[in-house]
């Protein structure tokens, strides 16, 4: 199965979120997607993400992740998420923590940062770190529709959905139709 990668798919705020974010309906064995589960869609990330990430300027082009370093990137994009959720449900765990400094150390120690074009994996390790040690984990957050974390960059901290334009339609959407729905059956 192939996917667009368009803006909406780098709602996450870092290159580590959005990376996180490629598995659509995490928690739905029935019907979750792994968006890297055909390698060419994740060359096709790496393309999209230096288009469209909002960490752009600060990596640059990225080169897809090497076939031989697939494994640890994809257990690095699994810590990811799982020490991020736990951040924000209140759940925080020593171990998650060092789950993903172990999967980024591995990859960071594979490759040199300075490299022009910087790889994926490597790029994504250096978004996970600096989110770590960033005073930004407080504004991480869960879209209440899709799942998916982001960050909420907002002023006043009240952004709710990863994307408006997206997942916000579909709640206010759904919302409007069972409202409509309940006052013609009344």
């Amino acid at each position: 199965m192939t996917f667009s990668w368009t803006p909406h798919r780098f709602a996450g705020g870092t290159l580590a979120l959005d990376v996180a974010n490629s598995v659509v309906l995490r928690f739905d064995p029935a019907r979750r997607i792994d968006r890297y589960a055909d390698p060419a869609g994740l060359a096709d990330f790496a393309a999209a993400a230096t288009r469209f990430s909002a960490e752009k300027m600060l990596f640059g082009p990225l080169e897809p992740v090497a076939p031989e370093n697939r494994t640890a990137f994809l257990h690095l994009r699994e810590t990811t998420d799982r020490h991020f959720r736990a951040e924000v449900l209140g759940d925080p765990s020593s171990q998650w923590l060092a789950d993903l400094l172990d999967a980024a150390s591995s990859i960071v120690r594979r490759h040199p940062l300075k490299a022009a074009p910087m790889a994926l994996d490597a790029a994504t390790a250096c978004s996970a770190l600096a989110l770590v040690t960033s005073r930004e984990p407080r504004r991480l957050k869960i879209c209440p529709n899709c799942q998916w974390l982001f960050l909420d960059r907002s002023r006043n901290r009240s952004r709710t959905w990863c994307d408006m334009t997206v997942c916000g339609n579909r709640v206010k959407a759904s919302r409007h139709y069972h409202r409509q729905k309940k006052e013609l059956s009344a």
